[in-house]
């Protein structure tokens, strides 16, 4: 009888770490508008393969020099740049910090790099992106155009593309009164890629048995 494979998580996405990230900003415009929060939720999995949410970290961001501030989408978040509470820092600061976390986490799993899963991913893809360019980062640990998109794959497992939507109709509380805080949606994201992904293996859709091992970096 051949043994089941350990479950390990850079086998579960072809040596990809998948990394929960959400950003609140001053607008849609990545390369015009500033970051104002940023947040990541790691990802676990268990001894069973049920992938679950780990440690999420987070930072309020000082806009960039010459950022511009949309007072539509200051409204919509709720956030105030110039409020002494936040207790921001700059962007060089929160994505060093942010991307060494990764890049750790990335070397723990055995994985080759982390790979970006967010709610309409390309939004805070292409945020994320911008400010590694304008900080002039050269160790990006994120794939640089290949993400998980939970609004597309919510809408496929159950129905809804609305964030909040999807997670009560995934059975995730979600309390709208938190929401557009960085480190709530990426928690509520994680929680919500966590479920498809599970409720797949349980389906039948991919187990340990299908294992193949193949995790060249494409």
């Amino acid at each position: 009888m051949t043994d089941t494979p350990e479950p390990l998580l850079k086998a579960r996405f072809r040596g990809f770490l998948p990394v929960v990230v959400d950003i609140e900003t001053g607008g849609f415009n990545a390369h015009t508008d500033a970051v104002l929060e940023i947040a990541a939720s790691l990802l676990t999995m268990d001894s069973d393969g049920t992938l679950t949410v780990g440690d999420t970290i987070s930072y309020n961001v000082d806009p960039f020099e010459g950022a511009n501030l949309e007072p539509a989408a200051l409204e919509f978040t709720g956030i105030d740049p110039d409020s002494p509470l936040r207790d921001a820092v700059p962007e060089a600061i929160a994505l060093g910090e942010l991307f060494g976390v990764v890049r750790k986490a990335v070397r723990d799993h055995g994985c080759n790099r982390a790979i970006l899963v967010g709610h309409n991913a390309h939004f805070d893809a292409g945020f994320l992106n911008a400010a590694s360019l304008r900080c002039d980062i050269k160790r990006n640990p994120f794939h640089p155009f290949s993400h998980f998109d939970t609004a597309t794959l919510a809408g496929l497992a159950v129905g809804h593309t609305v964030l909040a939507q999807a997670c009560k109709r995934a059975g995730i509380a979600f309390d709208n009164r938190e929401a557009h805080s960085a480190a709530y949606d990426a928690e509520k994201t994680a929680e919500l890629f966590c479920y498809i992904v599970n409720r797949w293996q349980h389906l039948g859709g991919w187990n340990w048995q299908n294992l193949t091992g193949d995790s060249d970096d494409r």
